[in-house]
């Protein structure tokens, strides 16, 4: 069994430091003077004096070594009831008309997904909004990670829990202790979100809505602060500097950690890299060749919006320039298969990740070969370097758990009286963390008109898909439970 009084404390403290994140959008009411101030602070204050009452009641509890049983409870509770908590101040101020709605837009943000039921976000308060932002920054990078950073000062190993939420399929440290690599991560991506802020802020945007989308940018979330998201600027430049923050924050973090300390050939060697760039480069040729000619759009607009929505779709972002849904079904099926793709491992995009494919891709031409050279050995090399047959099998587990996960939920979402298109499009969306989808849940369009079922279950489904597939369902079976 696992030490449930150990995984109540952690998750008192995860609570405690939550409340702290909050405290900032109390500060942020406070500056504009705005409505939302008594919802956050209730809110802020159930979530601090929660987090109290689960240390006190695991405040005897010890380290077990930390297990991994420990670990995948720890994160996916974490995850769950976080959110449970982070929707309160959409309760509390009436910005939601029903549980099912303000706790499908707080996971949405905590697993940057995106996908969105506010039908008037301009007529949102500043806490809320910078709010909902917050919830996408913390759960770009994850919200275990920074609380690892921080865990040796109370003691408490943390290398399991680590493992169980950061994204790909290994976990490389480049340094000795999986706490120093948490701090690295962090002090990075703090350094990222301040450079978009600051390039945001040169262009057209305010303060606050350069503050807003720099913490959805990076985080590869999707959250806007305005209703048409960023196309409400018509700016050539806005929509360049969020291309490459998102294309930046799709990329493994570890590696742009060494790209700051000026070791660039790590990056430019990594073969997982080559491969992510080549597809957005592909994908950018071949969607400006399909909108000009069919006369969607023009020259440098057509250049631009092309490679705007395949970077948003394969980083997992959710952003909208340009209503994609009327340029057609080749355009559809490109998006779906940018979606199921997405980013680098380790870095805060979801989908099946980039690695994983090029392992794919790598396994199925070996196959190709031993059918002339049935008794040759080629392993699949990344890097240079051989990986295991057991890691390929997990792989293609992986692979396997995760489009019949899809599949199952088209069948469930269609049966809940969704139609084709947005059964299909919020599987894969929802599954990948991207947000916006096909038919009426398109990048125009929100998630509001869906049934509350739907809602409930997609917003499990984000999770699944933000913390890959196992590490939830794990704790589901039985024999995890057993001592």
């Amino acid at each position: 069994m696992p030490n449930i009084r150990f995984v109540i404390k952690i998750l008192g403290l995860m609570f405690i430091l939550e409340s702290l994140f909050m405290s900032s959008a109390v500060i942020v009411s406070l500056i504009y003077g705005s409505s939302d101030l008594h919802p956050l602070l209730i809110s802020c204050g159930i979530m601090l004096l929660t987090g109290a009452v689960f240390l006190m009641i695991g405040h005897n509890a010890t380290d077990p070594g930390h297990g991994r049983r420990e670990g995948m409870l720890i994160v996916t509770l974490t995850w769950l009831l976080i959110s449970f908590l982070g929707m309160l101040p959409y309760c509390l101020g009436g910005y939601t008309t029903s549980l099912a709605d303000a706790y499908f837009e707080t996971i949405s943000g905590f697993t940057t997904t995106g996908a969105s039921i506010m039908t008037d976000i301009e007529s949102l308060p500043p806490g809320i909004l910078f709010w909902r932002s917050l919830t996408q920054w913390q759960g770009g990078i994850g919200v275990i990670v920074f609380t690892v950073a921080i865990l040796p000062i109370f003691g408490v190993s943390a290398s399991q829990m680590f493992e169980a939420e950061t994204t790909g399929i290994t976990h490389e440290r480049f340094l000795p202790r999986v706490t120093q690599v948490a701090k690295r991560i962090w002090g990075v991506y703090l350094l990222l979100t301040l450079c978009v802020f600051l390039l945001l802020l040169i262009g057209p945007m305010t303060v606050f809505d350069a503050a807003n989308h720099a913490l959805t940018l990076i985080s590869t979330g999707g959250y806007s602060t305005k209703n048409t998201s960023l196309a409400y600027w018509n700016s050539a430049y806005v929509e360049y500097v969020s291309i490459g923050s998102m294309f930046i924050g799709a990329l493994n973090m570890s590696l742009i950690y060494f790209c700051v300390k000026g070791q660039f050939k790590r990056l430019f060697h990594d073969e997982e890299f080559r491969w992510f760039s080549g597809f957005v480069l592909v994908g950018t040729v071949v969607i400006t060749a399909w909108v000009s000619m069919n006369s969607y759009l023009e020259g440098e607009h057509a250049v631009r919006s092309a490679a705007f929505q395949v970077v948003t779709l394969i980083t997992g972002s959710g952003f909208a320039t340009d209503n994609y849904i009327s340029w057609g079904p080749f355009f559809w099926v490109v998006a779906l298969l940018l979606m199921l793709i997405s980013g680098c491992a380790g870095s805060t995009s979801g989908g099946l990740k980039m690695s994983r494919f090029v392992v794919l891709a790598k396994n199925l031409s070996n196959s190709f070969k031993k059918q002339t050279h049935p008794h040759a050995v080629i392993p699949v090399r990344i890097n240079g370097r051989a990986i295991s047959a057991d890691l390929v099998h997990r792989i293609l587990a992986f692979v396997f758990a995760y489009l019949g996960l899809i599949a199952i939920s088209c069948l469930i979402l269609a049966f809940l009286g969704m139609g084709f298109e947005e059964a299909v499009g919020a599987a894969v969306s929802c599954m990948g963390n991207v947000g916006p989808a096909l038919g009426e849940l398109g990048p125009v369009a929100n998630y509001a008109s869906i049934p509350d079922v739907a809602k409930w279950y997609l917003g499990f489904l984000m999770m699944v898909g933000r913390l890959e597939i196992f590490t939830v369902l794990t704790i589901l079976v039985p024999g995890f439970w057993k001592q």
